[in-house]
């Protein structure tokens, strides 16, 4: 596969026959989050999250499934979060294609700044998410769905950015 700007990628809301394939990529995905017990997602927890946004997908002219990002209205402003690209397909753009396409879409909802939370525990996120133009504001409580092993001490580091 060539670079998502050169490649032809359908963008489009997730339904509900995505949700087997969205829950082996995601876990796929955040597999590398090792200090927490468990899978990032199951059928419970996505099923609950479209029912209160939008989980975008992304696949190629295949029908390859290869990305997702979920994103809701919070409080007065966008929400994006469980951006999730399969492990054999990073590093070619397709976040980019993902951040862009929710961006575009939150600003259709009339939302003028989305936020992200990130795990202190992974900061080589931090500089990914500067380069999308997001800047860090603050920290808060981390509200997780799965529980973390035995001395790890986790909090979300907020980030926004003016759509």
């Amino acid at each position: 596969m060539t670079d998502a700007a050169e490649s032809t990628f359908l963008i489009r809301p997730a339904i509900e026959v995505d949700r087997p394939r969205l829950i082996s990529l995601i876990n796929a995905a955040f597999a590398v989050e090792t200090f927490l017990e468990g899978t990032r997602t199951d059928e419970e927890r996505l099923a609950a999250m479209m029912r209160t946004g939008t989980v975008l997908a992304t696949e190629d002219a295949d029908g390859q499934l290869l990305g997702c990002i979920y994103i809701e209205a919070h409080e007065r402003q966008g929400y994006m979060g469980q951006l999730a690209v399969d492990p054999a397909h990073q590093g070619k753009g397709l976040a980019r294609l993902l951040i862009a396409a929710a961006e575009e879409r939150l600003r259709g909802q009339g939302f003028s700044s989305v936020k992200i939370t990130v795990l202190n525990t992974r900061p080589e996120l931090l500089p990914i998410y500067r380069h999308f133009g997001f800047v860090e504001t603050g920290t808060e409580e981390a509200r997780l769905s799965r529980p973390v092993k035995p001395g790890v001490e986790c909090h979300f580091i907020v980030m926004m950015k003016q759509l």
